[in-house]
Formats: C-alpha cells, sequence, structure tokens
C-alpha cells in the first residue's frame, strides 16, 4: 500500500520520490513537506513534479498520471479568436509585470472564491522570476491589464502555472502568445498539468506520466539555477 512521503527541510533540495509512487487517492500526490526554495522548485519541475495546496495546509508536491499538455504545433486558436486577435483590441508584453499577473491568478473568481497561490507561494515564484526561470505574458487593453499567464521555463519545456481573464478572450491571447513563443524557441511542450474541458477546448490532451517523463528528458530540461545578482 502506498503512503504519502514526508519532506523535511533538511532534506537535499534535489530529492523526491519516485513518480510511481504517487497515490492514487488523491490522484497524483506524491510528496508532503519540504519547502518553496528555488532549488527544490527547480528540481520538481524538472522531473515533472509541483507544489499545489491551500491556505493552513504542508506545501503539498503533484504528479499526475496522466499528464495534461500542450504541444505547441497542436494549439487549436478558433475562428473567433483569431479575430480577436487581428482586431488589435488587445496588446500583449512578455515579462513586463510578472507580479500583476500571479496577483491576477491569485484573485478570487466566481466559480472559486479562494486561491491556492498563498503568501508563500507568491514569493517563491518572485524569486524564480528574479533568476530567470519564471515568465509572464500580459495582455492589456487600453492601458490596463486584462489577463495573462505565468509559469517556468526549462530547457524545451513551459511549465504553465495559471491564467486569468478580465476581458473576454483575454486569457486565450495570452496562450496564443505563448504558443507563438514556443514555436520560435524550439519549446516542445507547455505542461498544463491538469485536464479540463477548457483547456481540451484549445488543442490540450493527456499523456501518461511515463511519456511525459520521457519528453522531460529529451527536451534537456536543466536544473541548474542561475547565479544570482
Amino acid at each position: 500500500m502506498k503512503s504519502i512521503t514526508w519532506l523535511s527541510a533538511l532534506d537535499a533540495p534535489e530529492w523526491f520520490p519516485p513518480l510511481d509512487q504517487a497515490l492514487e487517492e488523491p490522484a497524483g500526490l506524491l510528496a508532503a513537506g519540504g519547502d518553496l526554495s528555488p532549488a527544490r522548485l527547480v528540481a520538481a519541475y524538472a522531473r515533472g513534479i509541483f507544489p499545489w495546496y491551500s491556505p493552513g495546509q504542508p506545501v503539498l508536491w503533484w504528479s499526475p498520471d496522466p499528464r495534461a499538455v500542450l504541444f505547441p504545433e497542436e494549439f487549436h486558436c478558433s475562428r473567433s479568436l483569431a479575430r480577436t486577435i487581428r482586431s488589435g483590441e488587445f496588446s500583449v508584453s512578455d515579462d513586463r509585470d510578472f507580479a500583476a499577473v500571479i496577483d491576477g491568478c491569485a484573485a478570487p473568481r466566481a466559480a472559486s472564491p479562494g486561491t491556492w497561490i498563498t503568501s508563500d507561494m507568491r514569493a517563491a515564484y518572485l524569486e524564480l522570476h528574479r533568476l530567470g526561470h519564471a515568465h509572464s505574458v500580459e495582455v492589456w487593453r487600453g492601458g490596463e491589464l486584462a489577463g495573462g499567464l505565468y509559469g517556468v521555463r526549462l530547457g524545451e519545456v513551459f511549465f504553465g502555472e495559471s491564467m486569468f481573464s478580465r476581458a473576454r478572450d483575454a486569457s486565450k491571447v495570452a496562450l496564443a502568445h505563448l504558443v507563438s513563443m514556443c514555436l520560435r524557441n524550439n519549446v516542445a511542450v507547455i505542461d498544463c498539468q491538469l485536464p479540463s474541458r477548457h483547456l481540451a477546448s484549445l488543442g490540450v490532451r493527456c499523456i501518461p506520466r511515463s511519456q511525459f517523463e520521457s519528453l522531460l528528458r529529451e527536451a534537456a530540461v536543466t536544473i541548474q539555477l542561475l547565479p544570482q545578482h
């Protein structure tokens, strides 16, 4: 019978249990504890693991099977989305205001008034951004932030974390921009973590966790941290 692995802050940041030890219920839960240091976060992503927990819980580490991914060449851009992009209603930027994007993603939503982006998570990803690992896409309308997304790039993989929209199609415009960047920069896959009907409509599909592990190896994901400034 599988049981959850507890990590200590004293454990080497690159140590995680093998992914096949993840629980079936809750599906994909691999470990708990540890910390959100840049070294541990980068090591987790490089192995196909991500943190996801609620306020008051320890850090929970997940590796679901199957895994939701978007291969950039399979992105489905509907005719209406293409028209929106061509209309010039929105302008798009990269890494212009990472903090504002993560705050937009953390804001309460009608369908989910709470947030999993705790203050510790926010601080951890701001630090990853400072180190050059975490990136954002901002979508603007009339000088105001209308939507965006953020995630972590290692090697040829972009690990999507969250996106938000304050205007119709703004988050889809952000994803379309990310897909274009990935195609230009030889990013092989965008990790979407968990499936949803909305993501499926955009071309996201599920693959076995073992295949995702192989993709990470083939995409030359690095766990080397950039020098601190």
